[in-house]
């Protein structure tokens, strides 16, 4: 390993260690980061590291995606307290194991954010060591990560928009010290998001994602007219769907305007992911494949952005999900209630791959096997694809699409909805209702294509409604769950 490389990783594995007080990290040495900034590799090795953090079992790895907020928004049956997290499924916000796990979540979070900061302090002030269009990619995934990360702390940490637009939020930290970074109201959080994903939109033009030579597909398929992802001889510029990429910041920035209730930009970045049509919809054949090594059940293709994780396949298997009723599974009476079995269940794709019919000697229920193999195994491909944690899908632009243009034109809004449907391999069409129909439908829509992915507990919280339990029970809105108590550090550091 050569000495900038080194001390990259110094200064990195410095910046993600734990610490109470989340601004206070510096790096190991004065030299250290002036070294890591002196060559276009050094940076790049501060973005991978970015993404190697973000990773990891406390974010995305696992607490973000199929872990916390999927507990919250009753998606999980559990035994005892399974996988620890049977208290936050009840809202047990004082439990132990509870704290520990919201606490990392916010200190992982705000590590990696220091670190984008970290990129943006020095990228400008050495744009001269760049080449090609790699200051502008750079630099465009710090915006993007810095924003997107900050966004899910809101998500998580504050009240929404639509309850408390001038309330206190988070703080966003810009700069890269170890000052305190005030805390900002959540329309202030919510403006400052915007003004780094505009930014890094614009920066982020020239990503070789946008080209249409560009085809997303398969990386076990190597065909180059189906997939040039990993075409590009930069190692660093392949593979853009598992990075923050110009389309990922579109969908990032559709979430975020359908949050600040803007409505019409919502759709404007919603429909500009869609009408690119580079993310075609799964196919039947990959869906249903009988053969492990080329099936897709995330939906790979329809993958705007993601996080690439290939330690979690262990987990998956023998822990978080596995066989059984020790790990995450449904009861029955949830599975069938969740994906309406009694109608249009029966043929959608999502019951029958998603979810897999089990027993056990006293009940029958059914494991959570979306994520089930996809990864290498005893020297075979196990799926087509690499194994990844779904951050942002082709569907959810179609739902923010379809919530967007509800107001002004249901014909359309419902025709967005049908779409995700139709795809799922469900011909009936939902018929035009009013608005409490619609966004009845839209969120069972949502519960079905996102399970185990991390997303449906947002949108009740933006949406301010009832959080429906597993066979239909209403759960009433309140920030006393929606709104998750912030570290005992940051209590007092912060004034809340």
């Amino acid at each position: 390993m050569n000495k900038i490389l080194l001390i990259g990783l110094i200064l990195f594995t410095g910046l993600f260690s734990s610490c109470k007080k989340w601004l206070d990290v510096q790096p190991e040495s004065e030299i250290a980061e002036p070294v890591l900034f002196s060559t276009e590799t050094g940076f790049m090795e501060a973005i991978n590291g970015i993404y190697n953090k973000a990773n990891g079992e406390d974010m995305y790895g696992k607490e973000l995606t199929f872990g916390t907020p999927e507990a919250l928004a009753q998606n999980y049956s559990m035994r005892d307290d399974g996988q620890d997290y049977r208290q936050t499924s009840l809202y047990n916000y004082e439990q132990k194991k509870f704290k520990e796990r919201k606490d990392k979540i916010w200190a992982g979070l705000y590590s990696s954010i220091v670190n984008c900061n970290l990129v943006l302090t020095n990228v400008d002030a050495r744009k001269d060591v760049f080449t090609g269009i790699n200051y502008e990619i750079v630099k465009g995934e710090a915006l993007g990560l810095r924003a997107y990360m900050h966004f899910d702390l809101l998500r998580l940490f504050a009240p929404s928009y639509l309850t408390g637009a001038t309330a206190q939020g988070i703080p966003y930290a810009t700069k890269y010290s170890k000052d305190p970074t005030p805390m900002s109201t959540v329309s202030g959080v919510i403006d400052s998001v915007i003004k780094d994903l505009e930014a890094a939109k614009i920066l982020l033009k020239v990503d070789p994602i946008r080209s249409a030579n560009y085809k997303v597909g398969y990386p076990t398929v190597r065909d180059t007219t189906k997939t040039t992802e990993e075409k590009s001889p930069l190692l660093f510029l392949q593979n853009r769907r598992h990075r923050m990429n110009y389309f990922a910041v579109c969908g990032t920035l559709a979430r975020v305007y359908l949050y600040k209730n803007d409505k019409a930009n919502a759709l404007l970045n919603a429909n500009e992911v869609i009408a690119s049509n580079k993310f075609p919809w799964t196919s039947k054949a990959d869906f249903e494949a009988f053969d492990e090594s080329k099936k897709d059940r995330i939906l790979y293709k329809e993958l705007v952005f993601g996080w690439y994780i290939p330690s979690m396949a262990e987990n998956i298997k023998s822990h978080w999900f596995q066989p059984g009723t020790n790990g995450l599974y449904l009861i029955t009476d949830a599975a069938d209630y969740i994906y309406e079995k009694l109608t249009s269940g029966a043929f959608d794709a999502r019951y029958k791959y998603f979810i897999s019919r089990s027993s056990t000697q006293s009940s029958a229920f059914y494991e959570i096997v979306k994520y089930r193999r996809n990864a290498i195994d005893e020297g075979v491909d196990a799926n087509l694809h690499y194994l990844m944690a779904p951050a942002i899908r082709l569907s959810e632009m179609y739902y923010i699409g379809a919530e967007a243009l509800f107001p002004t034109d249901p014909t359309r809004a419902y025709a967005y909805l049908n779409q995700v449907r139709s795809a799922r391999q469900i011909d009936d069409k939902l018929p035009l209702g009013n608005e409490e129909e619609f966004t009845k439908e839209l969120l069972k829509e949502v519960r079905k294509e996102t399970l185990a992915e991390g997303q449906l507990f947002y949108m009740y919280k933006r949406l301010n409604r009832g959080i429906v339990g597993q066979t239909g029970a209403i759960i009433p809105a309140s920030n006393k769950i929606f709104v998750l108590p912030l570290p005992n550090d940051e209590i007092v550091y912060g004034g809340r």
